[in-house]
């Protein structure tokens, strides 16, 4: 991936996206993949994880990544907001599948996916959770130590998280199993949606693809593919083909981050 600064952004018109630099952070590549998607053309903008991104915060308002801002509008930072401006800027067929009641279920899935609650928020909690069991935070690396106190997490508020993951992740299973009961190979519908974009990015916190085409930082690896049995007895094999399809057909491998 070709970054420019923040700097060099703030100069630029046209749709710039801060992205965490060197990780593939499953916010981030869902941003990337609904605007590849909807063929939405966009600048990278360089963010360092766990940084105070100083130049970014003032420009935007967060620090975090990602950050999506189109000329002088608005920063959009929610992964919602940034998939409503791909659905906005795009072109080809929507993210969104065209009957009301399944885009409302699709939304709401990707909400289960991406959002507070959501199997991004648990995992994030559970490796929080099981890096604190593991080490006093004195004798933690220092990139623990910053993601320890970025993001927060203790023991007690993460004990639900694992059943709360395996939930969701059933859901997706049934949905898949039903749309295949139909002869469809999407989540809804006959076509590519946003939340099968999401699942396959949000995947990489449970079961990461190989590290020939997921070339994750050494130290990343380990706390994704560590799992509770909660969660690992949730993960049906429709669930990774899908993921594998969905990468193989849509997003495209290996990941560039």
């Amino acid at each position: 991936m070709d970054y420019v600064s923040v700097a060099e952004a703030r100069a630029m018109a046209g749709l710039r996206l801060a992205l965490s630099v060197g990780v593939p952070g499953p916010w981030g590549e869902s941003a990337k993949a609904v605007l590849r998607a909807r063929r939405v053309p966009f600048v990278a903008v360089a963010q360092t994880p766990l940084a105070e991104n100083a130049e970014l915060l003032a420009w935007t308002g967060v620090r975090n990544a990602p950050v999506a801002v189109l000329d002088d509008e608005p920063a959009a930072c929610g992964w919602r907001d940034i998939l409503m401006l791909a659905e906005r800027l795009g072109s080809g067929p929507s993210l969104l599948p065209d009957d009301a009641g399944d885009r409302a279920a699709c939304l709401a899935l990707a909400h289960d996916i991406c959002g507070e609650d959501g199997i991004g928020w648990n995992r994030r909690l559970s490796i929080m959770a099981a890096v604190d069991r593991g080490q006093p935070a004195a004798e933690m690396p220092a990139y623990l130590r910053a993601m320890r106190a970025g993001y927060g997490a203790g023991i007690q508020p993460a004990e639900a998280a694992p059943a709360r993951i395996a939930a969701i992740l059933h859901a997706i299973a049934a949905r898949l199993h039903a749309q295949q009961a139909q002869g469809r190979t999407y989540l809804f519908g006959d076509r590519l949606s946003a939340a099968d974009l999401y699942w396959a990015c949000f995947s990489q916190m449970i079961v990461p693809l190989p590290q020939e085409v997921n070339p994750m930082p050494a130290y990343l690896r380990p706390l994704y593919e560590t799992i509770e049995p909660e969660i690992a007895a949730a993960i049906d094999p429709i669930l990774l083909t899908h993921r594998d399809r969905i990468y193989r057909d849509h997003i495209g491998l290996p990941l560039d981050y």
